[in-house]
């Protein structure tokens, strides 16, 4: 059996959850935790680990920046004292700097000690390897058949940001593209889709407020990926505003919508997105650069065209049936 240890049934669906769901059709495997509270979510992830100790042969932890980082040195303790061997998935933008760096002992005994780091961000795989962890790159993956295609070329300033409202996204940013554009496009608009995670929705909704532009801004809360699927076609940019960032998936399913995107150039984002190829990147916190990409996609029909269309053809690599298989030989190798 497999247990897979992570952030469980979140409000944004983590990995847990959506690579969770695909191994379980092939694998005998339990999530957990799903228990809000951090300390007994803790709690609840040691006692998982204990009642399912002899039928456990492969441990799975998700591997964050953030406190979610002590999963994973509970994961290694339990592999460690009982013999099961463990996999650590690599998520968060910030993890080199904040864990990897800050503590190099802890982590030395979490990523030496596991039988294979992977990450969904090239990223993050080179950042590791250069402190000599050895670290497989698998990326997010998606159902591509859930994402019709619309290709675009002549387009209108309807814009499109997919995220949760969190401090590290920069949400304010995406205000601020909008009031430049809307110098020279009155008619411009931005649908922001995402739930709050740390009081940045409350502050966005009033900085638009300040701004002058909140009857050009439309909050919808979160929202499934059915429904914010539905709203994509009623738009026709896409834009990330991200400060850190690993291999978003929101990304990937731009891309698979055929969308031009519009993003920072931080953390795993330029591995993702070849500027100028199938999106369009911009340093951090550079709204006047962003609004500036936009303009020009308004105005280059062909550019539009160019990116929608290349930006749907790597979205192909990362449909399931493609990541399936490197997972399968992961999992075969690492439980013997």
């Amino acid at each position: 059996m497999i247990l897979y240890i992570g952030n469980k049934d979140a409000p944004t669906p983590s990995t847990i959850d959506t690579l969770g769901k695909k191994l379980k059709e092939h694998y005998d495997l339990v999530a957990c935790s799903s228990v809000k509270n951090k300390a007994l979510r803790l709690l609840d992830m040691a006692r998982h680990m204990l009642v399912y100790r002899d039928r456990t042969n492969l441990l799975i932890v998700d591997t964050y920046s953030s406190l979610n980082f002590y999963y994973a040195l509970l994961t290694a303790t339990f592999g460690k004292l009982f013999g099961v061997p463990y996999i650590a998935i690599l998520h968060g933008g910030d993890l080199p700097n904040r864990r990897l760096k800050k503590y190099p002992r802890l982590s030395k005994f979490i990523f030496s000690n596991s039988k294979a780091n992977v990450t969904p961000s090239i990223y993050l795989k080179v950042e590791f390897e250069k402190e000599g962890y050895k670290t497989l790159y698998i990326p997010n993956n998606i159902d591509i058949n859930d994402y019709p295609f619309k290709e675009r070329s002549k387009i209108e300033p309807k814009i499109l940001f997919v995220r949760s409202f969190a401090k590290i996204y920069n949400t304010k940013m995406a205000i601020r593209v909008l009031q430049r554009l809307l110098k020279k496009y009155p008619h411009a608009q931005l649908t922001m889709v995402g739930p709050d995670r740390d009081g940045s929705l409350e502050e966005t909704k009033e900085y638009a407020k300040r701004l002058g532009v909140s009857d050009r801004v439309t909050f919808t809360g979160g929202l499934s990926k059915e429904e914010w699927i539905a709203l994509a076609k009623d738009h026709d940019i896409f834009i990330n505003t991200t400060n850190f960032d690993n291999l978003p998936v929101s990304i990937v399913e731009a891309m698979a919508l055929g969308f031009p995107i519009v993003s920072t150039n931080v953390g795993g984002l330029p591995y993702l997105i070849d500027d100028g190829i199938d999106g369009l990147l911009v340093d951090k916190n550079d709204d006047e650069a962003m609004a500036q990409k936009i303009d020009e996609l308004l105005n280059t029909p062909e550019l539009v065209q160019k990116l929608s269309t290349n930006a749907r053809e790597k979205a192909q690599n990362y449909d399931w049936g493609v990541i399936k298989r490197e997972w399968d030989k992961i999992l075969e190798a690492a439980r013997g």
